[in-house]
């Protein structure tokens, strides 16, 4: 097993511009207002060819009222957990004050090996002002500056020299990446949490609260893959915060990261224009999607409720209306297995691989059936298709007058190809090549 190590400490001492360093990364948000970082924020660390995960926490805040600061506890409390040693970040610019002495008694309790990182030394002059730290009763301090990286080398040797049965990570990219992706508040996080049944992510009916994208492997009931936890992509008028603006574009990130997205849409708002921005979005990425019905157990149904839910988001999505839609209640747990199960059979459609042969003895008839139409009296003539080698479902037809190919000749084509292979959840490309 990888080494598992969590970043702890107040806010704002510096953990995710530590997290960032070690990481090599500009995954956790790096800003100067407190209480930034909401959620744990995972990643990996390779360092004189050994590997370990690291996790960057909120700042550990004890006896506050603020909602936030509650939720943060307790992520830090989940992360001290699972880690298996501790880097407690403290500034060396502040004295000791009461959250560092709680935050010690903390970690004290909790009987891991504990890293204590004086950070913001960039000179040599506060290397004596560090000592200080020796009084928090945890070892040896470690000098160093996350932002300019000195002392960061001696930090990992001490870290990889204390970790169990470090090895280097085999390569997983294999394993399915799935996104959950929609707007603010539509029960995301939620959605994780009924999947792996432990509060992994912050929830609070606050909306916006998932700053950060979050990434858990999922290994239940016969299934493996990784659930991608994304912040809620809002209007642009609406990110107001460079914080917000960060997220925004780590969820796109998210998204061109996945392999298949669950677009969650909230059953009583319906799937409306921003849910339609996000679709296209992820069209665009050519991602396998999904779209998950949210809520649907608030909704007073009829005999025809499914249906009539179905054909209105199909008016909305419409000309790519070849996607599952799975109606599920996150709080309820109600077809949550269903939505995954889904989503695995997308990301098959997706991977899939159409011989040449397949191709030409379907297409082929079907094209001389019904030609594509003459264009200014010359006859356009397809001899031969193949899938193209990319990284989603592309086919390449050839042809005569390739230029000549009307819109409307080339959904034709798409349609058919949908309709005797399975491609459902799958944004498909067709290219007209001269033969």
């Amino acid at each position: 097993m990888t080494g598992l190590v969590a970043i702890v400490g107040r806010p704002n001492v510096g953990k995710s511009t530590l997290f960032n360093r070690l990481t090599e990364s500009k995954h956790a948000i790096v800003h100067e207002s407190p209480g930034v970082t909401r959620d744990r924020h995972y990643g990996d660390v390779l360092w004189n060819g050994k590997s370990f995960s690291i996790i960057d926490t909120g700042g550990y805040v004890i006896g506050s009222e603020d909602e936030f600061e509650l939720e943060i506890r307790k992520q830090v409390e989940i992360a001290v957990e699972e880690a298996e040693v501790i880097l407690f970040v403290l500034d060396v610019n502040e004295e000791i004050n009461p959250l560092d002495e709680d935050v010690a008694s903390f970690l004290r309790r909790s009987k891991r090996k504990v890293v204590l990182v004086a950070n913001k030394v960039d000179n040599n002059a506060k290397i004596g002002a560090a000592s200080i730290f020796y009084r928090l009763g945890l070892g040896e301090v470690f000098c160093i500056s996350s932002l300019n990286g000195s002392g960061t080398g001696e930090l990992l040797d001490h870290v990889v020299s204390i970790l169990p049965d470090i090895k280097t990570e085999e390569d997983d990219t294999d394993i399915p990446r799935f996104a959950i992706v929609g707007k603010p508040n539509v029960g995301k996080s939620s959605l994780i949490n009924a999947l792996i049944g432990e509060e992994r992510n912050i929830v609070t009916p606050i909306s916006g609260t998932t700053r950060d994208t979050i990434y858990t492997r999922f290994q239940k009931f016969g299934f493996d893959f990784y659930l991608l936890d994304t912040a809620g992509i809002r209007k642009k008028q609406k990110v107001t915060e460079n914080i917000e603006f960060y997220s925004v574009m780590r969820s796109i990130s998210a998204i061109e990261y996945s392999d298949v997205c669950l677009l969650l849409i909230d059953a009583e708002e319906g799937f409306n224009a921003q849910d339609r921005n996000i679709f296209s979005l992820i069209q665009r990425n050519h991602k396998g999607i999904i779209i998950l019905v949210n809520k649907w157990d608030l909704i007073e149904k009829g005999t025809n409720s499914v249906k009539e839910y179905t054909e209105k988001i199909h008016e909305e999505i419409a000309p790519f209306v070849d996607v599952p839609i799975v109606f599920i209640s996150v709080l309820e747990k109600q077809r949550v297995i269903k939505a995954i199960e889904e989503a695995l059979k997308v990301f098959k459609n997706r991977t899939q691989r159409i011989s040449t042969s397949s191709l030409n003895e379907l297409m082929l008839p079907i094209i001389e059936a019904t030609p594509p139409p003459i264009h200014k009296g010359k006859q356009i003539s397809i001899k031969f298709v193949t899938q193209i080698p990319t990284h989603y479902p592309s086919f390449a037809f050839f042809c005569n007058l390739p230029q000549y190919v009307k819109d409307s000749y080339k959904r034709f084509l798409e349609n058919k190809l949908r309709s005797n292979f399975d491609l459902k959840g799958v944004p498909i490309e067709i290219y007209f090549r001269k033969k």
